[in-house]
């Protein structure tokens, strides 16, 4: 038998950027196609969001140029505020490093792998480093950036200054990438711009693809998206790892002030409420009849908390000791008080946690970039009411339909979260599951698959429940769920009024055709009954057939608006 110290010979500890580099593929980079569109959306996202936070127009430049076969230089430029020269190395080769990773706040981008994932990858397909031009209006700095994958950093190994004569600011990379390809497929780069110029109708977009076109996506708003707040988490949404780790970190002086200070939803009344909660727990768990146990937990869950207190002799004095804690210094919270105030707070009411961080793109908005790319016939938004999901995550859903003129036939579902289009893992993503689970036939769409209609989707949270590292895919929270179908339904009765209205119209126009048919024959069967001319009798009729037809549409229309 092998000795223990003989197994643990081969022990190591493995960085972070060591972990992804062998699973490249859990941050997207799987199929030559996915992997150059995943590079791309990388960079795409860090300007858009750099731009936004700026309160900058975002203007961004994506060029392909092929170097050999399946090897490619991608350059990404845009006009955000640049990155400050101590920060390069922590941007572009430090694996979860960012300004979001550790806030509660909407962000396309949550955990700081994104464009150090890129670098990684271009690094171990190409061997090269990337390039990285960039200026916040000062000089202009030059770097060529690798990853030291053993200890997770960046390191700079050539970096030139130059001067800025003209101001300009903002910032370039170029990343070397092999064995990935450029196709105009539904999962590769041209339409994941332009689904990222649909959802962003304020970003001017610019693609040069491999063979020297250029692709324009224009503006179509010149309104700049508030930057998101960030949030502070809600009682109902935290874990005890939370709450401990947290009480460590803050400067207030209380337990008590560090509830009030760092969490939403809680105040002074309501931290006195939370000591009778812990109270009666603690109480509870005294009771051995596994039956009264039980009634005086449901009585809890009822807000019963000052009757289950009374049930206990000398419960004053178990309220008094979790008073004392609440007086005590954050940094001394036990693991164990921190579990008991979690347990407290899934027995409390709080009102739902504030939306006001979340920035959807906005109706008005959401059409605007489904007409400036698609061009139908038809479009409609429905943004909705912020939710909570998970007892206190807040999240919001928007739906755009779009039906008609440019459009081909055939169903599209664009999906996004925080705005960021969802390529891949389709399946099993919770707005592929809410989309099909609608009954279109009972909107006057009989044949979806065929029929001329997008669907876009866009779940917007402080934290997306994505189902693995490579964010293409949903978790099918049932909240989510049951506000997608809500905003879908909503959209579909609005294109259900409109179908029915371009079907009445049709059929008018058939009678109208009808009923001309006939005049000349009877215009002629008149004059020789009444000695008119044919030529007045003709008139006469197509003149009221006109005005008869023209009110029953006046008629249809304020119908319609009535429904």
């Amino acid at each position: 038998m092998a000795e223990a110290s003989q197994l643990f010979k081969e022990f190591k500890i493995q960085s972070v950027s060591e972990f992804f580099r062998r699973n490249a593929a859990m941050l997207g980079y799987t199929g030559k196609i996915r992997s150059l569109t995943t590079v791309v959306h990388e960079a795409v996202t860090n300007s858009l969001d750099a731009c936004e936070e700026a309160g900058i127009l975002p203007y961004v430049r994506v060029e392909i140029e092929e170097l050999g076969r399946e090897h490619y230089k991608v350059i990404v430029e845009d006009n955000g505020p640049g990155i400050p020269e101590k920060f390069i190395t922590h941007v572009f080769g430090k694996m979860l490093a960012g300004t979001k990773a550790h806030r509660n706040i909407q962000s396309r981008g949550q955990q700081g792998i994104g464009i150090s994932g890129a670098v990684m990858f271009a690094q171990i397909t190409s061997g090269k480093a990337t390039r990285v031009i960039t200026s916040t209006g000062g000089d202009i700095i030059e770097a060529w950036v690798k990853i030291d994958v053993d200890k997770n950093e960046g390191k700079i190994v050539k970096k030139e200054r130059h001067p800025n004569p003209k101001g300009w600011r903002g910032t370039r990379i170029e990343l070397e990438v092999k064995n990935v390809r450029y196709v105009r497929s539904k999962q590769g780069v041209y339409w994941y711009l332009k689904l990222t110029a649909i959802a962003n109708p304020h970003a001017h977009i610019e693609l040069i693809e491999p063979d020297g076109k250029l692709i324009v996506f224009p503006r179509s708003s010149e309104e700049v998206p508030k930057p998101p707040v960030e949030m502070k988490p809600h009682p109902r949404g935290v874990l005890t790892d939370d709450v401990y780790r947290m009480a460590k970190k803050t400067r207030r002086n209380t337990v008590r002030r560090f509830l009030i200070g760092e969490f939403s939803r809680i105040s002074d009344k309501k931290v006195d409420e939370l000591i009778k909660y812990i109270a009666a727990l603690r109480l509870i768990k005294t009771e051995k009849d596994k039956a009264v146990q039980d009634q005086l937990y449901e009585r809890l869950m009822n807000g019963e908390v000052d009757k289950v207190l009374r049930s206990f002799k000398g419960y004053t004095k178990v309220v008094k000791q979790v008073a004392k804690l609440m007086e005590k210094p954050p940094e001394k919270l036990s693991w164990h008080e921190a579990e008991e105030i979690v347990e407290a707070f899934k027995y409390m009411k709080f009102l739902a946690p504030p939306t006001h961080g979340l920035r959807p793109i906005g109706e008005e908005n959401i059409e605007k970039g489904l007409k400036g790319i698609l061009k139908p016939e038809f479009v409609t938004a429905v943004t909705r009411p912020p939710k909570v999901y998970s007892g206190g995550i807040p999240f919001q859903v928007e739906v755009g339909l779009a039906y008609g003129g440019e459009i081909s036939s055939g169903f599209d579902l664009l999906r996004y979260a925080n705005r960021v289009p969802l390529l891949f893992d389709a399946g099993s993503c919770v707005t592929t599951l809410a989309a099909r689970s609608i009954d279109w036939k009972r909107y006057k769409v009989d044949d979806l698959e065929r029929a001329p209609v997008v669907l876009m989707i866009n779940v917007i949270s402080v934290h997306v429940p994505y189902t693995g590292t490579g964010k293409q895919s949903i978790a099918n929270v049932d909240e989510i769920h049951n506000e997608i179908r809500l905003a879908i339904m909503d959209a579909a009765r609005r294109l259900q009024t409109y179908l029915s209205g371009k079907h009445r119209r049709l059929y008018q126009v058939k009678r109208k055709k009808t009923f001309e048919k006939y005049v000349p024959e009877i215009a002629k069967a008149l004059s020789i009954l009444t000695g008119e001319p044919e030529e007045e009798i003709k008139n006469y009729f197509l003149r009221f057939i006109e005005e008869r037809f023209a009110q029953s549409e006046v008629e249809a229309e304020e119908v319609a608006e009535n429904a």
